[in-house]
């Protein structure tokens, strides 16, 4: 089996984890904004000892960065604490496999974003994966409700779908961004690259978040480091995912790993039955199933289209 196949599922496994971690968090002991620092806080230090052993280990020097590379970072960092935001904002309105499925609109928005701003062709198979992957998210998108139907107008522009859709936005520029500044190192090899850069990202994310909430939200800060057992948690977890992914994408093209990143939906699923004991309607089923369906058209269309 070539080895990037278990690294993304160890990643995307952990990126699962960490999601279900910040979710605790956010319904039981902080704020929003300090779910999403407790990741940040607790991986920053982690990720930058990762670096300093590995360029000892490896015999490098830190490359040095330049202007273009901090501008991605910085772009790419705060893209990603809102991102971050939107999905643990996301959970107080709908449950776990929504919140987490609505953000996979990433990959369509990609699409999308590509499409209108940097001109790129694309074939009837990416134009009917958008077309399917919308009808999927306009289906997951219904506020709690009961047998009264909603006007379609509230079931596509309601909060729930807002930040879903605005999650999967900023994650796809963060994305752009990290690739971005790992590209504008002048030496290094792949992982140093990579893990520099997300040392970077962390760093800026913490310093960034941390005074926000010192300055917005006081208190959270030191909420989040007397939560530390499952707030050291979240920031390990989120170091574990996040080198998987770099170090996945190093080995294989990027279409390959976010196809089989897909998987974390399976494990979304069953913690969310066997676990959380939450139960999806049939309605929400069926826009699952579509949204997954947009992500193997668009995997498929990548290739062939």
């Amino acid at each position: 089996m070539p080895l990037w196949i278990p690294i993304t599922i160890f990643a995307a496994f952990m990126q699962n984890l960490r999601f279900l971690l910040q979710r605790h968090l956010k319904v039981t002991t902080l704020s929003t904004g300090g779910a999403t620092f407790a990741r940040f806080l607790f991986s920053a230090p982690l990720v930058a000892i990762i670096v300093a052993v590995y360029a000892t280990w490896s015999g490098q020097s830190l490359p040095l960065p330049g202007g273009p590379f901090w501008g991605f970072v910085i772009s790419g960092a705060l893209a990603q604490i809102l991102a971050t935001m939107c999905v643990v904002a996301l959970f107080a309105y709908r449950n776990f496999p929504v919140g987490i499925t609505l953000m996979k609109t990433e990959v369509m928005l990609t699409a999308v974003i590509g499409l209108f701003l940097l001109g790129e062709a694309v074939g009837p198979a990416l134009i009917a994966a958008i077309a399917v992957g919308f009808v999927g998210v306009v289906l997951l998108s219904d506020p709690p409700k009961g047998a009264v139907a909603l006007p379609w107008r509230r079931r596509v522009f309601n909060t729930a779908s807002g930040l879903g859709l605005a999650s999967g936005l900023l994650f796809a520029i963060s994305a752009v961004g990290y690739r971005g500044a790992s590209l504008s190192l002048p030496d290094g090899d792949v992982f140093l690259r990579a893990s520099l850069t997300l040392a970077a990202a962390t760093a800026v994310q913490t310093l960034a978040l941390g005074a926000w909430l010192a300055l917005r939200e006081r208190g959270q800060i030191a909420r989040v480091i007397g939560s530390w057992r499952i707030s050291g948690l979240v920031g390990v977890t989120s170091m574990l995912g996040s080198l998987g992914w770099f170090t996945a994408f190093t080995l294989q093209t990027a279409a390959y790993v976010k196809a089989l990143g897909q998987i974390e939906l399976v494990f979304t699923f069953l913690v969310s039955a066997l676990w959380l004991r939450e139960k999806s309607s049939a309605q929400e089923i069926w826009g699952i199933i579509l949204i997954v369906a947009s992500i193997i058209l668009i995997f498929w269309g990548s290739f062939w289209g």
